[in-house]
């Protein structure tokens, strides 16, 4: 059963940067797309960006993140400059196989997500 663990998450002020990953816990030489979800407090989960196997990205809702992935290091990041306040969510990352899906019910897994509070 793949894994996933995010990390990077903190507290940053308006304006500032993070840079989120996600590794997994076996190799992604495998066919899954990976994609990043957030989910602000009393809203639904959302998609922010998603990358295939072979690098294609789609960006949700106008997302200006950059997504890019290290399949010898099973990692898939997400770097997220000029942070605002409505940036702030809880960050989760997901696989699927094949390819990328703004519906998060099409993805199989789930990593536990990390918090990303953007605030001064």
């Amino acid at each position: 059963q793949l894994q996933l663990v995010e990390s990077g998450g903190g507290l940053v002020q308006p304006g500032g940067s993070l840079s989120l990953s996600c590794a997994a816990s076996e190799s992604t030489s495998d066919d899954y797309a990976i994609g990043w979800f957030r989910q602000a407090p009393g809203k639904e989960r959302e998609g922010v960006s998603c990358i295939t196997h072979s690098g294609g990205i789609t960006h949700y809702a106008d997302s200006p993140f950059t997504i890019s992935r290290d399949n010898a290091k099973s990692t898939v990041y997400l770097q997220m400059n000029s942070l605002k306040p409505e940036d702030t969510a809880v960050y989760y990352c997901a696989a699927r196989p094949g390819f990328c899906s703004y519906n998060r019910y099409a993805y199989d897994y789930w990593g536990q997500g990390t918090q990303v509070t953007v605030s001064s």
